[in-house]
C-alpha cells in the first residue's frame, strides 16, 4: 500500500437518520480515490416539513461530480430506504449495479418505472462469489432481515476488510429468506482481520435479545381462529414472511385470503418468480372476496404506516374494491409504527374504532418482531467480528453516539459519522478528515427538486400565512390606471371590523396609487417592494398575519 493511498467512508444518506440510506467507499491517492457506493434509498415525506412531496432521497451531486471515478453501486436489500432511489438517481451516476436476485428484481422495476435501462444491473450469487470493483473486492453475505435476500458486504481493500453490516437481526428461523449464519460469520472474521465495521444502530435502545419471525405463527394462528366476521391485517408490503405467516393463519382457520395493495402483489409476486417463496397460500381476487361469506374471509392489506392512499385507509374511509368492514370485523395492525407516522395510524385506527370494528396493535411484540438486531444481537456481534474499528450507521445522531459509546466500553475505537463526515479509516483509529456538504432531493409530482431551491419553503409559508395577489395596471404614460384589486387565499374573509379583508387592501392600495411618485411608478421592483410592504402591514392590522403577497404589474405599450 501506498503511504499515499488512503481507505475513506462517506455517508450521503442514512447516517444521522433512518432511511434515505446512500454509503460511499474509497481507495487510493488522496482526492483521486476509487469509489463505490452502497445502496441508494428514500424516505418518506411528512406535512409538517414536505408538505406535497413524494419522495425524499440524498442529494448524491458529490458523488455525480466524481462519477468517472465510481467504480460500482452496490445494493444490500429490497427495502425502499435500501434500493427505492435506484430509478430516480442511476442516470446521474451510470455505474454497474450490483445485488442478489431478489433484489435485483426490484431494482429492475424501479429502473423499468423511469424507462431507464437495465443493462446496468448484475445479479451476484451470495458469498464465495466476488465481485471486482477496482481496488474493492465485494461479497454478498447473507443476514436475516424482514425482507428476503438481505445481505451485509465484505468488502476487501488493500487497506483492510470492511464489513458493511446492512440491515440485519440474528434469526436463525426468519420464516422466508435465509437464516443469520453464526458460522459463515466466524469464517469472514477468521480469514482476515477486520479493519472497520460499519454497522445498524436502529434498535440499539432495545435491551433485550431480539425474537424471531418464527415465533408470531402460533399467536397469529390463534388470533385469527378465534376472531369472528371478516379478519383484516396490515403489516409492512415488504415483508414476505410476514404476509406469508398471516396467509397460512387465514388459511388454517377455513379462511379465503385476498391481497389488497399493489405495494404488497409486487413483492408477493418478485418472491415467488425468483424462487424465494414457493409455498403461498391460494390468493383471491377482491371480485372473488366480495362473494364470500365474512366469517370465511381474511383480507392482508397494504398501509400500516397510516399512508393515506393505501388500502388500509381506503378502507377506514368506507368502501375499497367492492370490500368494506363493519361492527365486529377485525383490524390488525401486526407492524410496528415508524417515529412520525402516529397520527396517520391513529387516524386509521379512530375511522375503524367509529365503524364498530375491533383494532388490535402489535400488543407490545405479540404480533409484530422488528427486523433489526437489540443491544444485545449487537454486542454478539462486535465480539464475533472483533473490529479494530466501528462506524454507527443506519439510526438518527441518538442511535449512533450510544452505538459509538458501546463500542468504546469494549475497547473498540469508534466515531459518529453523520451524512457528510468524511472519515479516514487507513490508520487503527477513524479519523475526521473533511465535511462534505449534504442534502436532499425532493420527488414533487413528476420532477426531481433541489431542497433548497425553495418550492417547498414557499408552499409551507403559503400554508402557514396564506397568499395576496394584487394586480395593478399602468398605462403607457407610467401612471397607474384604475384601482388595484386584490385575491386572497388562505385568510379570513372578514378583518378586525367585520369588513372585507379584499376591500381594505383594495382601498389602502388606491390611496397608495394616488400618492405614490412618478419615479416609484416607472420602476417595477420598487412598486413590487412598496405594494408587499402595505399589504403585509395592513394585514397585520386586520386579521395579525403577514401572508405571502404576490404583484403582478401590467404595464399598457402605446401603439
Amino acid at each position: 500500500m501506498s503511504k499515499k493511498d488512503r481507505l475513506i467512508y462517506l455517508p450521503l444518506g442514512g447516517a444521522g437518520e433512518i432511511g434515505m440510506n446512500a454509503y460511499v467507499y474509497g481507495y487510493g491517492p488522496e482526492g483521486r480515490e476509487r469509489l463505490i457506493l452502497v445502496d441508494m434509498g428514500v424516505t418518506f415525506p411528512d406535512m409538517d416539513t414536505s408538505p406535497g412531496v413524494d419522495l425524499i432521497m440524498a442529494d448524491l451531486s458529490w458523488l455525480a461530480a466524481r462519477a468517472d471515478r465510481l467504480e460500482a453501486i452496490f445494493i444490500t436489500h429490497a427495502h425502499e430506504d435500501h434500493v427505492g432511489a435506484v430509478g430516480h438517481l442511476w442516470p446521474r451516476l451510470k455505474a454497474p449495479i450490483y445485488a442478489r436476485k431478489f433484489t435485483a428484481a426490484i431494482a429492475r422495476l424501479k429502473l423499468e418505472d423511469h424507462g431507464v435501462s437495465t443493462d446496468a444491473l448484475n445479479i451476484v450469487a451470495a458469498r464465495p462469489q466476488v465481485v471486482d470493483a477496482g481496488p474493492f473486492k465485494v461479497q454478498f453475505v447473507p443476514v436475516s432481515h424482514s425482507i428476503p435476500e438481505s445481505s451485509a458486504l465484505v468488502i476487501d481493500t488493500p487497506a483492510g476488510r470492511i464489513v458493511h453490516s446492512g440491515d440485519f437481526k440474528l434469526d436463525g428461523n426468519p420464516v422466508v429468506g435465509e437464516p443469520f449464519n453464526p458460522q459463515e460469520w466466524h469464517d469472514i472474521a477468521r480469514e482476515r482481520p477486520i479493519h472497520a465495521m460499519m454497522c445498524d444502530s436502529t434498535n440499539i435502545f432495545s435491551h433485550h435479545p431480539g425474537r424471531s419471525e418464527s415465533v408470531l405463527a402460533e399467536p397469529l394462528r390463534d388470533l385469527v381462529a378465534n376472531s369472528k366476521g371478516m379478519v383484516v391485517a396490515t403489516t409492512f408490503a415488504s415483508n414476505v414472511a410476514r404476509l406469508k405467516t398471516l396467509a397460512d393463519a387465514g388459511e388454517a382457520a377455513g379462511r379465503s385470503v385476498c391481497m389488497l395493495g399493489r405495494a404488497m402483489k409486487k413483492m408477493l409476486t418478485a418472491a415467488v418468480e425468483t424462487g424465494v417463496l414457493t409455498d403461498f397460500p391460494p390468493i383471491v381476487s377482491p371480485e372473488q372476496a366480495a362473494q364470500i361469506g365474512r366469517d370465511n374471509l381474511m383480507l392482508i392489506v397494504t398501509g400500516s404506516q397510516g399512508e393515506r392512499r393505501a388500502a388500509s385507509a381506503q378502507l377506514s374511509r368506507g368502501r375499497y374494491l367492492g370490500l368494506a368492514l363493519k361492527e365486529g370485523d377485525t383490524f390488525l395492525f401486526s407492524s410496528k409504527t415508524i417515529p412520525g407516522n402516529e397520527r396517520g395510524v391513529i387516524r386509521i385506527m379512530n375511522a375503524f374504532s367509529e365503524m364498530g370494528v375491533d383494532v388490535i396493535d402489535d400488543h407490545n411484540g405479540l404480533y409484530h418482531v422488528s427486523g433489526h438486531a437489540n443491544r444485545p444481537d449487537l454486542e454478539a456481534v462486535h465480539d464475533l467480528m472483533k473490529p479494530t474499528m466501528l462506524i454507527p450507521m443506519h439510526g438518527e445522531h441518538r442511535h449512533l453516539r450510544e452505538h459509538v459509546k458501546l463500542a468504546l466500553a469494549k475497547g473498540i475505537a469508534a466515531e459518529v459519522a453523520t451524512n457528510g463526515t468524511m472519515v479516514d479509516l487507513t490508520g487503527t483509529r477513524p479519523e475526521v478528515v473533511e465535511y462534505i456538504e449534504t442534502g436532499r432531493i425532493y420527488l414533487d409530482g413528476a420532477v426531481l427538486i433541489g431542497a433548497m431551491d425553495g418550492v417547498v419553503r414557499d408552499r409551507i409559508r403559503m400554508a402557514l400565512n396564506g397568499h395576496v395577489l394584487a394586480t395593478i395596471i399602468v398605462d403607457e404614460d407610467d401612471v397607474p390606471l384604475g384601482d388595484a384589486w386584490v385575491e386572497i387565499m388562505g385568510l379570513p374573509a372578514l378583518g378586525r371590523n367585520g369588513t372585507s379583508l379584499a376591500d381594505t387592501l383594495e382601498a389602502d392600495l388606491a390611496e397608495f396609487l394616488d400618492r405614490v411618485d412618478a419615479k416609484t411608478v416607472k420602476n417595477d421592483d420598487k412598486m413590487d417592494e412598496a405594494i408587499r410592504r402595505l399589504i403585509r402591514q395592513v394585514s397585520v392590522e386586520e386579521i395579525g398575519r403577514k401572508p405571502e403577497v404576490t404583484v403582478v404589474i401590467s404595464r399598457l405599450m402605446a401603439d
